[in-house]
């Protein structure tokens, strides 16, 4: 980019100074262009895209449908089926930039959800419904909010005829929540390595967020995640009958180095981005601000002020170190037998900096027990460092962030989950975390019961991103 001279540390140190939090905002009477937008979202909410029933394929067609109507050439779009994954369809699109040498920018979202069962929701997962002044449905916020205002964004763009400095690429990926199995960023980037190459790219990632009474608190930009990885436990011995039980029981033994690691922190640590976090969250967050102060004071972060912080938020723990958790388990063939077998999944997300070794290292060691064998699951993600936050990418970001919500303070972040990001970032593209969609303390859902996503936010969120779109498609490299 083309503004140097004020390095990535500089530019996080400004944003943790001075910033204050913004108030709440009541619910406006929808706008007609955010009811034409809201049909969008809700042609692809009810596209079913679970791995299990659905189709990312349609879910493409249908997007690219909405692309062509808008004027765009049919060159300029296509939707990328892999032969062998029929249903597993991305959609990629162009809108040309005028100057050859601007490198263009890429828009990121997947289009795939995780499962869900209607007989758990109160409503059904795969119909929006908007209720109290939010948007309901597995994908309303993860992650078809973003790929419904991509795709809106490209139309609105088409249909004001904007001509954009540099191309605009748009692309919705599949397998995004089932990684291991198949992912469509990984996959373009080795068969159609063409169609995502870019100067830099906005993805899921990083909203804002909200208190308790809907007050804005701040508004994050990502750069750079942890890395995901899980591990299969596996434990066995020679079972017998019930009525002889022995004292290794597997199902009790691996219980019980289950509950070690999930007794056990992993060491604490800040890097440039969460100390930068911290530092900035602490003028809007006045229950914790002393120790939220404390923690980054000194360059060896306050240990009794990081576990009450860790007490308070899990996201807080989550950002501060490695994490690793049980998340299955299975385990006995009969009521009347012991257990013979027992395997659990381990889920880890990894600091940048650690290695899968190191981690499956020290799971070893605090299981405390050589007869449970430890092994990867799927292929290792790949690693990177953290993008840098040049004025360049944080200018359009503080500039319309600042307009629409004043006092709110934009905050570097570091995932603690995983995107398609970690794909794009270790191919070379910078990847940030934007949306401009403010989130509740709760999460909203995501991943479980019941997901959704305010109203307002998802149209405040469509409004900051076409704004912030139009400033870096005029930028030049």
């Amino acid at each position: 980019m083309s503004r140097a001279g004020i390095t990535a540390a500089t530019a996080l140190t400004a944003l943790a100074l001075g910033l204050t939090a913004g108030g709440a905002w009541a619910q406006a009477p929808a706008r007609a262009d955010q009811l034409a937008f809201r049909d969008l979202y809700r042609e692809l909410i009810e596209t079913n895209t679970t791995a299990s029933v659905g189709s990312c394929t349609l879910a493409a067609q249908r997007m690219a449908a909405r692309l062509t109507a808008a004027g765009y050439p049919a060159g300029d779009v296509e939707v990328i089926v892999p032969g062998d994954q029929p249903r597993y369809g991305s959609l990629v699109a162009t809108l040309p930039g005028t100057d050859p040498a601007a490198a263009p920018m890429l828009l990121m979202a997947h289009i795939d959800v995780v499962e869900a069962r209607r007989e758990d929701w109160t409503r059904d997962p795969f119909t929006l419904v908007e209720e109290d002044g939010y948007f309901y449905a597995r994908g309303a916020s993860d992650d078809k909010a973003e790929a419904s205002v991509w795709v809106d964004t490209m139309v609105r763009l088409k249909q004001q005829g904007f001509h954009p400095r540099r191309a605009i690429k748009l692309a919705l990926a599949c397998g995004e929540e089932t990684s291991d199995d198949w992912n469509g960023i990984s996959w373009m980037l080795a068969h159609r390595p063409e169609t995502l190459q870019a100067g830099f790219a906005l993805n899921e990632g990083a909203g804002g967020q909200l208190d308790e009474t809907g007050r804005r608190l701040a508004l994050n930009v990502q750069a750079g995640e942890k890395v995901y990885q899980d591990f299969t436990l596996v434990l066995t011995n020679p079972g017998g009958h019930s009525s002889r039980p022995r004292k290794d029981n597997a199902i009790a033994a691996m219980g019980a180095a289950l509950g070690r690691l999930g007794d056990h922190d992993f060491p604490l640590e800040l890097n440039p981005v969460t100390r930068a976090y911290f530092a900035a969250i602490a003028g809007a967050s006045p229950d914790h601000a002393a120790d939220l102060r404390a923690l980054t004071a000194t360059d060896t972060p306050d240990p009794a002020a990081a576990a009450r912080l860790s007490a308070a938020n899990p996201i807080w723990n989550a950002s501060m170190r490695t994490t690793c958790i049980p998340t299955l388990i299975d385990g006995g063939h009969a009521p009347n037998a012991q257990p013979q077998r027992v395997t659990a999944n381990v889920n880890c997300r990894i600091l940048p900096g650690h290695t899968i070794a190191e981690t499956q290292a020290e799971i070893a060691r605090v299981l405390d027990n050589d007869a449970i064998s430890i092994t990867t699951v799927g292929e290792p993600s790949p690693t990177a460092a953290a993008p840098a936050l040049t004025p360049a990418i944080l200018g359009p970001i503080t500039e319309v962030a600042a307009r629409m919500w004043p006092g709110v303070p934009v905050i570097p972040t570091m995932s603690t989950g995983a995107t398609d990001g970690r794909f794009t970032n270790a191919a070379g593209i910078p990847t940030y975390g934007v949306t401009g969609m403010f989130s509740d303390p709760d999460g909203n859902g995501v991943h479980g019961l019941n997901e959704r996503l305010r109203v307002r936010s998802l149209y405040e969120g469509r409004d900051f991103l076409f704004d912030i779109v139009k400033l870096y498609a005029m930028q030049g490299d």
